[in-house]
Order: C-alpha cells, then sequence, then structure tokens
C-alpha cells in the first residue's frame, strides 16, 4: 500500500482527484486493494492515484465511477487533469483549440497531435518527456476534440516528409498512415499532402496553425523549441492565411493525397497496416 500523505486539494486538479478518490473510496468502505479489484487494477495503483504519484487515465477513470457510482465525477474531471500534464506554455493553446469552430494547420515534420496514433505520440514524447505515460494521455485526451457532437472543421496540410520520417519503426508508421487514410471517413477532417514535386513553397519558415471561432478573433499559432507563440494581430493572421492558401493550391487534393499516403505506406512500410488499436493505461 502506497504510504498514506495528505494533499491540498487546491493545489492542482491532479490533488483534487487524489483527494477525492480517497475520500469516496473511504466513504464506501473500500480499501484500495478492494477498489483495485473491482476497477481491474491493484491496490497499489490506486494509491498512487490518491497520493499524485501517478496520473489517472479517462478509461481508469470511467472504471472508477462505475465502481464507486458517482455519476460521472471522475470522467468530468479527468480532462482538467490531463490538461494541466500538457506543458505550461501549451495549455493556452489548447484549451483555444477545444473551444474553436475551424482549426486549419500546415506542418512540416510530424503528422499534427490530433491525428496521431498513440503508439506515433509515444515515440514523438519519449524522445524528450519524462513521465510519458501522462504526456501520451494528454495527447489522446486532446483528440476528443473531434469526436464531440459538433466538432470543429479540421483541415491539415502536410509536407511528403512526415510520411516517409520514419517515428518509433515501421509497424508505427504504417498504423499511423492507415489512420490518416482513416480520417476520409470523417466529413471535418480533410488532409492534404504537399509533395516533394511542389518545390519552393510558402510553409518552408515553418509549421503553424490558424484557429477561428464563432464570435471571437481568429488567431495564428506558431511554435520554437522553447515554446508557442498566439496572436491575434491582423497583419500576422493576414500572413497565415495567405500562405495558407497557397499552401493548399500546391498540395495534392484530398482524394490524390489519399493515394500518395496509401502509396508510400505501401512502398515503405508495408501494404497492410495492423489494426490502430490504442493502449489503456
Amino acid at each position: 500500500m502506497v504510504g498514506v500523505r495528505d494533499l491540498d486539494p487546491s493545489a492542482s486538479p491532479l490533488d483534487y482527484y487524489g483527494s477525492e478518490l480517497r475520500r469516496l473510496r473511504e466513504d464506501a468502505g473500500l480499501n484500495q486493494a478492494q477498489l483495485g479489484s473491482i476497477v481491474f487494477c491493484t491496490g497499489s495503483l490506486i494509491g498512487q492515484v490518491e497520493t499524485t504519484r501517478r496520473v489517472p487515465t479517462r478509461d481508469f477513470s470511467e472504471r472508477v465511477d462505475a465502481a464507486l457510482g458517482t455519476g460521472g465525477v471522475f470522467s468530468r474531471l479527468v480532462g482538467l487533469v490531463l490538461r494541466h500534464q500538457l506543458p505550461t506554455w501549451f495549455q493556452p493553446y489548447a484549451e483555444m483549440e477545444a473551444r474553436a469552430a475551424y482549426l486549419s494547420t500546415y506542418q512540416a515534420q510530424l503528422v499534427d497531435g490530433l491525428l496521431q496514433t498513440e503508439e506515433y505520440a509515444r515515440a514523438v514524447l519519449g524522445v524528450w518527456s519524462d513521465e510519458l505515460d501522462a504526456k501520451v494521455a494528454a495527447r489522446m485526451e486532446r483528440q476528443r476534440v473531434l469526436d464531440r457532437e459538433n466538432p470543429p472543421l479540421m483541415w491539415v496540410v502536410m509536407s511528403e516528409a512526415v510520411l516517409h520520417q520514419e517515428i518509433g519503426g515501421r509497424t508505427v508508421m504504417r498504423n499511423q498512415l492507415a489512420h490518416l487514410l482513416a480520417q476520409q471517413g470523417r466529413q471535418w477532417v480533410q488532409v492534404q499532402i504537399l509533395p516533394f514535386e511542389a518545390g519552393a513553397h510558402a510553409g518552408q519558415p515553418g509549421s503553424f496553425s490558424l484557429l477561428r471561432f464563432d464570435g471571437d478573433p481568429d488567431i495564428v499559432y506558431t511554435e520554437d523549441f522553447v515554446q508557442g507563440h498566439m496572436t491575434a494581430n491582423p497583419q500576422a493572421l493576414r500572413e497565415g492565411s495567405l500562405r495558407y492558401d497557397h499552401l493548399q493550391a500546391a498540395a495534392l487534393s484530398v482524394e490524390e493525397s489519399a493515394v500518395r499516403i496509401a502509396r508510400v505506406m505501401e512502398e515503405r512500410y508495408g501494404a497492410h497496416p495492423e489494426p490502430d488499436g490504442r493502449e489503456v493505461a
């Protein structure tokens, strides 16, 4: 059993989650091992979550809600907990991303975070991140914006180099490209590939995103290796929008892009993708 320590519920969403889990578990007359057996995990893991040594996942939260009859308390809270696992400088963007009505992004090196498989995200984040499980869970949580009842319209232009940059190995890449192809079934997600043959193009300065809102000013977002930058400056928005228009014009059509993705998947990573399953933490 993990040693008990006092938590300040106001210190962070994770502290509040841990203190509430302990309180409601004890109110139910269960020890950590007993709750763990009900939700199919160890008592040690329950203790680690209660003492903030482990970040809960959405699946864990849903199982605890069912076991304790909380009416969805932890399923509602876990989104806030996971958002706070994102880098501090990225959290304001994630909040704006969740509110946007229209997302358009150009990616020069990596698949956009909202379209990454769990395995691809783990390989990307594992280069620099500690607490990798929490960081991956936070990235997967961001993707829920595309599954809500009224998702934002999302348009992605990616350099063809993204398809060839092998992240995580052949199997991970094969599944990631299959996941991109599966987006064809979502009317609100459109993917275009900027082919190598396009030559010099408007996206050479690097990746960027444009966020549009119902009733709020639009935003352009860029990143460097230290932090991200958001601005609603009209001149920056004008330049970003113009660059994005040029990138869309130079890119393959959505249909042609799917053909290019499938061709790279077959020729570089093998013809038969494995199921795009996600680990349950």
